[in-house]
């Protein structure tokens, strides 16, 4: 592409770098090339190509399958165990730091091709200037409530707010940027949210094609603000000031109502661009549905019985690759067929118990798979706490994630009309089970809140039992040891990319000394657990 401005940037050392965009998601292609205007970047392919780097970075086979998916016992590795056991790869951290501010820089970029004066005209032809701004703001604020969910105080950028603490995509003034507070971020999250949901022009498309995010629909993206800031206050009430008038602001203004208001980037139906996981399952068999992720499904843990998301979630035990590849296996209704990977086990113990194990299923490792960044169901969840634990809501948060999933309605239905009643521990279980394949917010929720509880997680120090006899020394039972020195729980964060502590040392030490030190166990402003 001729004489195109190369806008993002790798954000690695916090150091701008000029890099080419990537193109490869639906519709992106046409960056490569605009027949009308060859010198001008269209802002729709900058928007998607952020949007796949977004899901690229967080929900692959390494920062997502190798990270939060095992330790939130979705999964459960055959090999490499000591990562389930949090000894994580440091280069996973690395990546979702970079991949997520390149992202963020290229957001940025449609906001500039929108309020220059001399882009903002020709931009319009994709699409309303004041929707371009609107979307790129929503997604900045994704982006940045990851960071800090993930990491604590990160170097920030607004929008709307000229804080001097927010230093973050400028290196032209700021090489090496301050990490602001956690406290100024989530409450900067809220207000982008809320007046980006208030400059939509619902009457206008957000791009005039290729948006793979909200199909042009301004009404989608004002949705997708109002929910995002209804999960965001609900992370921070009673921590960040402000919060509580956010959560009910959001739900007044209007949250998602149906599955049609979920929203995700949903991969290509060829080789070339796949989803990440269906990609690297063509050439590996590392990951499992965990047992005890199975056994909560099954039934045979928790209060709910069996759950008809397993036969969805799951492939039978001794499915062959090939036909969860091309999705011709025929499913399995009996729960005898699911059993699971034992969650942290020691290499040496987890050969032996992989035969019993079960791939993810045709639903999951599809290359048209939608990676979700919000959905419905979740928004019941979150609407059930914020109305006391309603009843009502948490039964449509059932029924929405099943839909969802292609659970008939008849099984649907028996499943919700079984439900024990609502209340924090069984509303908040249900919500993991319909945050599967979403490991970050699932992790966030238990940081929160504590649940899923020890009746379905496994935590440091029990003991849990084989699904075989261990071949050398007949053990059928295990304990889960961590690897990290001092966990006795979860993971509380991801440790700061090693490049920043090189390139950025001052800010850096300052960062870990307002947390409370650059450890897997401290603790985020909003961690109640």
């Amino acid at each position: 592409m001729k004489n195109i401005k190369k806008i993002a940037y790798a954000f690695a050392a916090v150091l701008l770098t000029s890099t080419a965009i990537v193109s490869c998601t639906q519709d992106f292609d046409e960056i490569n090339q605009n027949p009308n205007s060859p010198e001008a970047a269209l802002s729709y392919g900058v928007w998607n190509a952020a949007n796949k780097i977004v899901t690229d970075a967080t929900r692959n086979s390494f920062e997502s399958a190798r990270v939060t998916l095992p330790w939130m016992q979705y999964s459960a590795q055959v090999a490499y165990t000591d990562e389930d056991r949090y000894a994580y790869r440091l280069t996973s951290g690395d990546a979702i730091w970079t991949q997520l501010y390149t992202a963020a820089s290229n957001y940025r970029e449609i906001i500039r091709m929108n309020t220059d004066p001399a882009t903002a005209g020709p931009t319009s032809a994709y699409g309303s200037n004041a929707n371009q701004i609107a979307a790129s703001r929503v997604m900045l604020s994704y982006v940045f409530l990851n960071l800090a969910d993930t990491f604590g105080d990160i170097p920030y950028y607004s929008y709307g707010n000229n804080d001097a603490d927010f230093q973050a995509l400028n290196a032209n003034q700021y090489l090496k940027p301050k990490f602001a507070s956690q406290a100024k971020v989530y409450a900067d999250i809220m207000k982008e949210l809320k007046e980006a949901a208030a400059m939509v022009e619902v009457d206008q498309p957000v791009f005039i094609q290729g948006d793979i995010l909200f199909g042009g629909d301004a009404s989608k993206l004002k949705k997708f603000a109002n929910s995002l800031r209804l999960r965001v206050a609900t992370r921070v009430k009673g921590v960040v000031p402000g919060a509580e008038a956010h959560l009910a602001e959001a739900i007044a203004a209007g949250v998602m109502t149906s599955n049609a208001d979920n929203v995700g980037v949903t991969y290509e139906n060829n080789l070339v661009n796949p989803s990440p996981m269906y990609n690297d399952f063509r050439t590996r068999s590392d990951f499992s549905v965990s047992k005890t992720f199975i056994d909560l499904l099954k039934g045979t843990n928790g209060n709910f019985g069996l759950d008809p998301r397993l036969f969805k979630y799951a492939a039978p035990m001794g499915t062959l690759k090939a036909t969860i590849l091309d999705g011709s296996y025929t499913e399995s209704t009996d729960p005898a067929d699911y059993v699971g990977q034992p969650y942290g086990l020691d290499q040496s113990m987890s050969t032996a118990q992989a035969g019993q194990s079960n791939f993810f299923s045709k639903h999951v490792y599809k290359r048209n798979y939608t990676e979700i960044l919000m959905e419905y169901s979740e928004v019941e969840f979150l609407l059930s706490e914020a109305n006391g634990w309603s009843q009502s809501n948490y039964e449509k948060g059932v029924k929405a994630s099943m839909t969802k999933w292609g659970v008939s309605a008849a099984a649907a239905d028996a499943f919700v009309a079984t439900l024990p009643p609502a209340n924090m521990k069984n509303v908040l279980t249900q919500k993991y089970v319909a945050l599967f394949m979403q490991p970050y917010e699932a992790w966030a929720d238990y940081r929160r809140t504590g649940y899923p509880d020890t009746s379905v997680l496994l935590l440091p120090g029990e003991t849990y039992a084989l699904n075989v006899p261990d071949p050398v020394s007949g053990a059928t039972t295990y304990v889960f040891e961590p690897l990290i020195a001092g966990l006795t729980d979860l993971p509380t964060r991801l440790f700061y990319p090693t490049v920043i502590q090189t390139l950025n040392p001052e800010n850096y030490a300052a960062a870990a000394a307002a947390i409370g030190g650059d450890k897997m166990n401290t603790k985020l402003i909003w961690d109640k657990n």
